[in-house]
């Protein structure tokens, strides 16, 4: 078997998928004797970068010399990908269920005549037969599916967050990746890029402070933002908030908005109402703020406090920066 693995890069840095990418397919398939792990970068980064990722198991690193991958555009990336999928006469696709992930899989699985698995939240169990087992969320993180996964040619997205990323191996060769494939792919035309400056992205946080009503206004949001520096953690927040513009709606997590699966989840001041929980209930770890001992969250979390968040939040700062400078 021959495994391609996509990254990602932003701004001409390896995002955090593009670890956990080779990760998830190095510590699922080397076990069962594959060898060859190539990396197909989604763009420019530093040589030294894309061949630190042989650290994480890759065997290969192909990077486009051009700069045609750098902004990414779904019809120009996946042409890019079919080809050296067809080229590499790889059995195997592996990439992260992000928003990239999300536009290229299913573009991918058609195009390359593909079994598709997408979103899936644990390394397959593979079979004696060939097959993988693999599970997934569905109706909206409220229950587990097993699929079996089999074909000649196969596609697998896994959720972020989904494994840590391990060390194992040294830097890798790079060579150059043929871009020709997506010259006049594209099918719009950029007219301007808005980025959030100075955040931990919400799909990459390890951890997430996120508020709701319960903080009674915006102007106590620097209580939130106290405990998420405290913790290195992101900020989120619920509908009703960003709903109210407290908050912007890129921070907004759940069924409409973000999906997150952080490793620690702090929700502060939130009810829990269902499709709030559907964006976060794969959270590792979940913690509830509120006030009202009845509150739905409370039935999910691992750990709750009963209490005004306008209280409970300063003292637990303060203790987690007593606890780190101790």
């Amino acid at each position: 078997m021959k495994v391609l693995i996509y990254a990602e890069q932003q701004d001409g840095q390896l995002k955090k998928s593009a670890f956990e990418a080779v990760s998830f397919a190095v510590q699922t398939w080397a076990p069962h004797g594959v060898q060859d792990f190539t990396v197909v970068m989604g763009g420019r980064v530093s040589e030294q970068d894309a061949a630190g990722l042989g650290n994480y198991g890759a065997t290969l690193v192909m990077m486009p010399e051009d700069g045609s991958l750098d902004a990414f555009e779904p019809h120009v990336h996946s042409a890019v990908l079919l080809d050296a999928l067809q080229k590499s006469g790889a059995d195997l696709l592996v990439m992260a269920h992000t928003y990239a992930g999300k536009s290229l899989a299913p573009r991918l699985a058609v195009s390359w005549q593909a079994t598709l698995a997408a979103a899936v939240n644990h390394p397959p169990e593979v079979q004696q037969d060939g097959s993988w087992t693999v599970q997934r969320t569905v109706y909206s993180n409220k229950g587990l599916a097993t699929y079996q996964v089999s074909g000649d040619r196969r596609l697998l997205s896994f959720t972020p967050n989904a494994l840590k990323p391990v060390l194992q191996g040294a830097p890798c060769p790079v060579q150059p990746l043929s871009t020709l494939a997506g010259a006049g792919a594209s099918r719009t035309h950029r007219l301007e890029v808005q980025k959030v400056q100075g955040k931990i992205p919400l799909t990459e946080a390890e951890r997430v402070i996120s508020g709701g009503r319960g903080l009674k206004g915006p102007e106590n949001w620097h209580l939130i933002e106290g405990l998420a520096d405290a913790c290195a953690a992101a900020t989120a927040c619920s509908k009703p908030v960003s709903d109210m513009h407290w908050r912007s709606h890129d921070e907004h997590v759940g069924q409409t908005g973000i999906t997150i699966k952080p490793d620690l989840y702090i929700a502060v001041g939130i009810s829990g109402a269902i499709q709030h929980l559907a964006g976060v209930s794969s959270s590792k770890t979940i913690v509830a703020i509120n006030t009202d001992p009845e509150a739905p969250f409370f039935k999910v979390a691992d750990y709750g406090v009963v209490g005004d968040a306008l209280e409970v939040l300063p003292r637990l700062t303060e203790a987690i920066r007593r606890s780190a400078g101790s």
